[in-house]
Parts: C-alpha cells; sequence; structure tokens
C-alpha cells in the first residue's frame, strides 16, 4: 500500500562537529510540530546522532562516519576500510534509502554534492523521478568567497546548482550576508534562493538543568566551543583568565563538546578542580536550558551557537576561529559592526588581560535585541511556509493537514 503521507529526508555528511546535525534536528522538529503527519529522515555520518533525542515522526539513518585529517584528507572513523570503500557504502546507503523512502522534498545541508560527491547519484535519480522538491540548504555565511568559489569549482559543484537543484535556503537574512555573492553564478541560480531568516531555538518542553550547578544560585558566564573538536584555545585562554583571579568575574559554567580531544579534556578537568567559580561539564545534549539561564555567553561564532545567543537574547563574546574557514569570523565581525556582540580576535590568544577585561565587561553589555534589528529569527516559520506551498502543489490522495502552529 502506498503511504500518502508527506515526507522530507534530511541529508548531512557530519565528518566532524555538532553543527549540521543541530541545524537539521531542529528543521526536523519544527516541520513535525507544524503539519500533524508529515515524516522526517536524517541521514547522517554523525557518530554521536544517537545521542540525541527526537521527536515523534522524526528518526535517522546512521551512516558510516569518516573524520577530516588536518590535511584534508578524510579517513574512515570506525571500520578498517579505505575511503574509497567507505565512500561506496555511504552512497549506497544514501541512494538506496532515497529511492525506498521517497521523499516529497529532500534538504540537502551545506555540501551541494554530499561528501566526495557522495550523494549526486541520489540527486540525478530523484531528478529522473520527478516528485522530489530538490532543496539545498546552506548556512548565512558559508566561507571567503574566494576560498568557497576555489572548492565549489574544484567539485564541480556549478552543474548541479543549475541543473538539479529546485531551490536553495539560505539560513540567515538578507542583509546581513550573502554566501552567494562574488561567486560568478548565474541569475538562473540566484533566482532559485530564498532567504529563510535564523532558525530560532526554545527551550523543549521537557528539558531542564539536570545537573545542579555549584554556583549558589549565582550568575554565571556560560563557555561553549560547539562541539570542542577545534575549541582549546577558547577553553585554555577563559580558564588562564580565572586563574589570573587579577578581577571579579562571574562564575563560568564550561560546556567542553562531545570532540574536545580527550587529553584536553582532562587537562582542562584538572585545572578547574582548583578553581572554585569554574565548573565543567563535558557534554549537554540539549543545551538550552544551560544557555537561557546563564547571565551571559562566550563562544566560538559557529551558526548555531549564533541562533541560541539570538534566540535568548545574551550578551555574547564571540572568539571565533579563522582556519580552516573564516565562516565564524566573518559572521562574528559582522553581527559586532551591527550591534549584536562583542568580537576578541583569535589572533590576540593568550593575552590574559585582553579576555579578563572583555569577560568583565561582558555582563553589563547589550544583549542582541538592544540593536534594534527585525526578523531575524523567522527561518523556521518561513521554511515551513516553503513546505505547505510544496506538499500542496503536489496531487495527493488526501488533503495535507496541518496543526495549529506553535512558536517556531
Amino acid at each position: 500500500m502506498t503511504n500518502t503521507s508527506p515526507k522530507v529526508l534530511i541529508y548531512s555528511h557530519d565528518s566532524f562537529g555538532l553543527g549540521h546535525l543541530r541545524r537539521c534536528r531542529t528543521i526536523a522538529h519544527a516541520l513535525t510540530e507544524r503539519f500533524g503527519d508529515l515524516s522526517v529522515l536524517i541521514l547522517s555520518g554523525s557518530p554521536i546522532i544517537g545521542s540525541f533525542e527526537f521527536r515523534t515522526r522524526v528518526d535517522f539513518v546512521r551512516i558510516p562516519g569518516v573524520i577530516k585529517l588536518r590535511n584534508g584528507e578524510y579517513t574512515p572513523l570506525s571500520l578498517s576500510l579505505n575511503i574509497e570503500h567507505i565512500l561506496a557504502i555511504r552512497s549506497s546507503i544514501i541512494e538506496h534509502t532515497a529511492q525506498v523512502f521517497d521523499p516529497d522534498i529532500l534538504i540537502v545541508d551545506k555540501e551541494p554534492l554530499g561528501l566526495r560527491g557522495e550523494i549526486l547519484s541520489t540527486l540525478e535519480m530523484l531528478k529522473a523521478r520527478g516528485t522530489t522538491r530538490l532543496v539545498l540548504g546552506l548556512r548565512d555565511v558559508m566561507d571567503d568567497p574566494a576560498h568557497l568559489r576555489e572548492e565549489w569549482t574544484r567539485k564541480n559543484v556549478d552543474p548541479a546548482l543549475e541543473r538539479l537543484y529546485d531551490e536553495i535556503w539560505i539560513y540567515g537574512p538578507p542583509d546581513l550576508h550573502d554566501p552567494l555573492a562574488g561567486m560568478d553564478l548565474s541569475p538562473a541560480v540566484h533566482a532559485k534562493a530564498t532567504n529563510t531568516g535564523y532558525l530560532r531555538r526554545d527551550i523543549p518542553a521537557d528539558a531542564k538543568i539536570t545537573e545542579p550547578l555549584p554556583f549558589d544560585d549565582e550568575p554565571y558566564i556560560l563557555v561553549t566551543p560547539g562541539g570542542g573538536g577545534d575549541g582549546v584555545e577558547l577553553v585554555d585562554w577563559v580558564m588562564r583568565a580565572y586563574e589570573a583571579r587579577s578581577q571579579p568575574l562571574f562564575p563560568a559554567l564550561i560546556v567542553l563538546g562531545p570532540f574536545m580531544p580527550a587529553s584536553s579534556a582532562t587537562e582542562f578537568l584538572a585545572r578547574a578542580e582548583h578553581l572554585r567559580d569554574v565548573h565543567i561539564l563535558r557534554f549537554l545534549p540539549t543545551i538550552e536550558p544551560y544557555m537561557a539561564g546563564a547571565k551571559a555567553i562566550v563562544g566560538m561564532g559557529g551558526y548555531n551557537t549564533f541562533c541560541e545567543i539570538l534566540s535568548f537574547d545574551k550578551p555574547t563574546l564571540m572568539v571565533p576561529r579563522v582556519v580552516p574557514r573564516r565562516e565564524q569570523s566573518i559572521r562574528a565581525t559582522r553581527a559586532q559592526a551591527i550591534g549584536l556582540l562583542k568580537v576578541l580576535p583569535i589572533e590576540d590568544y593568550p593575552d590574559v588581560d585582553k579576555m579578563i577585561a572583555a569577560l568583565v565587561a561582558l555582563p553589563n553589555s547589550n544583549p542582541p535585541s538592544a540593536a534594534g534589528i527585525d526578523n531575524l529569527l523567522g527561518g523556521l516559520d518561513v521554511i515551513g511556509d516553503r513546505v505547505e506551498t510544496i506538499l500542496a502543489d503536489k496531487p495527493r490522495p488526501d488533503a495535507l493537514r496541518v496543526t495549529a502552529r506553535g512558536g517556531d
């Protein structure tokens, strides 16, 4: 029997970090909350996807993981196989899943052709079928245009943008940054693009602070390097400031992230034992309650953290990385220019005095809302509206059932 309930398939290569997975999960949850019979399946290579909770009608298929080495090459995360073998397995799982699931919409996160081109055959198969709307979802900032242009040329991305994708959703407002600007793309490709706005984050209904914090109800600063894989310098810099104790500081809750190198995590935990006002947690799959409870936030400038500081309206200090991509630096610099947050350049590391001064000033800094910029966080509504239109335009036996909208 044919299943006529609407279906969305989301692909995220997720070789490392949390950004892709958390963005896809946010979109999936918003869609299933809005549409009463829609199902979302996420294809992901994240090794920790099983640590996250998913709402009813959201599920995932875990494909074999890979990691990116410092030289830019990929290697299998766990299996003792060569990378070409792993990629062949991943590509086969992706294509077969799409073939059987038969989605109304496919959303590809960030990588137009997937990891090393692994989703190209799936895009071509679904395009030939003609029953699936093919969507590329991009962050507000991808990279410096010259670097991104070189990367997309090397990967031969342009033909897919021209011929395969029906739409491009940019998860940000049009006036902060345009990731397609300066890319020498055709007018036809630009015409496919829609700016959604940022993706609002709310505290999940059943989420709460599960581990009591040792600060006796004092206000605290939350320090988050995201996944943590490239956050060692940020955490070390903050801890040096607390170790120096040259000025009074609010207590700090540091969430290292699941990809923080084990040796660094061990070192930081040992150092924190000697600091009464620093508490370290290894990983929080649901970080929103801790963000909502914080006086201010220190982060690196990744997409998800940026959406969260806007959503929870917290004074923020960003210490963006500049390698291997300038994405975080571009976003943070632009956000500081329009008054959303403060930036401390990573080039100043490990100047303890500069970090102390930034941490002292942070709690009394303006929250993002003080910048007076409207319509930053409408992304999930815009995506939901677009999905509703796509589904309504498809002939189906049963009328689409739409539930009452939640917040976002």
